[in-house]
């Protein structure tokens, strides 16, 4: 192995500096010296190097422990580049703005139109503008924009699918004409997949390889990770659990009539779907979250039962097919139920695949579709800028519409 040149050494220390600064915050020399395994005067230049370049600067100091003096503080420089993430669903898009650094710039709630004839693209611009004036800038000052949408998106194509609920977002491609119409690249991403994206990133995924997350809420969605790396498939079509076809393993009659083909997986374990099943239970709910949550006060074992069986049977099929590290339970559904229905659910599992695949619950609070569109668009950032690479947060550079290449270009 030949040893590196002294510039590509120095790229090499000055990368990871950034990353540890973008990683823990604001850093001492002392403190950023013990993150990246130099010594203090090799430390000392880099931050010199890194000021001199504009990529790092002061940012105040810290008190010491004793009398001694307070020790400088440095941190990346966030205002060289700008993003936005939104979370758009048929009840409300939740943008926000932030520097590249992560600091969160401004924030803005609206319901928009989502009708088969509404003007889609044009209130989503100017909810865009009003957001990022907030912020103190335009829109041409964004590096780019992530939408996550309740959806699959078809990266050939620029489609979006399996969305009847946001109509007015289908039958166009979403990221080219919001982008041209915008001036800005924008991406659009199914949002379990950003759940999953923000698990690894702050949640109980930060050091998994390999895991599968399934969203229980109103609606039902999956995401499947592998080597720290989303599924997305070939049509973008990957983690969609929602359309498998499985038994009904409910020991109640719930007055459904399933085809001979097996229920669809959604249709089992959405929030109608759950208090029907609740109610065969003797289970009054106005939607499936405070069903659990009733099942769990009063410790009815049959209904959650009869409910980890059915997340059990779609679950099943994955773990047979990807041998996970761990399952992932998210969304209101998921959380009513807690550690308790979580470990229901392993038990069911496990009576029906060889691993013995842990089952735990999303740890990440707040609007997790959110802050994991904003999650992505600061690893293209960063990597645009610094030249920071996470592999795991990336979605593909290539635009939609794009051919990829043949095997043998």
């Amino acid at each position: 192995m030949r040893a590196g040149s002294p510039r590509t050494l120095r790229e090499m220390n000055d990368r990871a500096a950034i990353e540890a600064l973008l990683r823990n915050g604001p850093l001492t020399r002392a403190e950023l010296e013990a993150a990246i395994g130099l010594s203090k005067p090799a430390t000392a230049q880099l931050l010199t190097r890194l000021e001199q370049d504009n990529l790092v600067g002061k940012a105040g100091e810290r008190a010491g422990g004793g009398r001694g003096p307070r020790a400088q503080l440095w941190a990346v420089n966030g205002g060289l580049a700008h993003v936005a993430a939104v979370d758009l669903t048929p009840q409300v898009a939740d943008f926000v703005v932030a520097d590249v650094a992560g600091a969160v710039l401004a924030e803005y709630r609206v319901q928009l139109p989502v009708a088969e004839d509404a003007d889609v693209v044009g209130s989503f611009g100017q909810a865009l503008r009003r957001v990022t004036k907030a912020a103190g800038m335009q829109l041409d000052d964004l590096a780019n924009v992530v939408i996550g949408a309740q959806g699959a998106f078809d990266p050939r194509t620029g489609l979006l699918s399996s969305a009847p609920h946001i109509p007015g977002w289908l039958g166009f491609n979403v990221p080219a004409r919001l982008s041209d119409e915008l001036g800005v690249t924008v991406k659009i991403e199914n949002d379990v997949n950003l759940v999953a994206v923000e698990e690894m990133t702050v949640g109980n995924a930060q050091d998994v390889d390999d895991f599968v997350l399934v969203w229980l809420s109103e609606g039902v969605g999956g995401a499947v990770v592998i080597g720290r790396r989303l599924l997305r498939g070939a049509t973008g079509g990957g983690g969609e659990i929602d359309w498998m076809r499985v038994p009904d393993p409910a020991t109640v009659d719930t007055g459904d009539s399933w085809p001979a083909a097996g229920a669809r997986f959604g249709n089992l374990v959405d929030s109608s779907a759950i208090t029907r099943l609740a109610k065969a239970h003797g289970i009054s709910a106005d939607n499936g979250w405070d069903a659990v949550a009733q099942a769990r006060r009063i410790a009815h074992h049959g209904f959650l039962d009869d409910l980890a069986r059915r997340v059990a049977s779609g679950v099943a099929s994955l773990v047979a097919v990807a041998d996970p590290q761990l399952i992932l339970l998210c969304g209101e559904t998921s959380r009513a139920g807690g550690d308790e229905f979580a470990g229901i659910v392993a038990g069911k599992l496990h009576e029906l695949v060889l691993p013995r695949t842990p089952v735990g619950v999303a740890s990440v609070q707040g609007n997790a579709v959110r802050a994991g569109a904003l999650q992505s668009a600061l690893a293209t950032a960063r990597e645009d800028v610094f030249g920071v690479v996470t592999p795991t947060l990336l979605g593909p550079r290539r635009s939609a519409g794009e051919q990829a290449p043949s095997p043998t270009e």
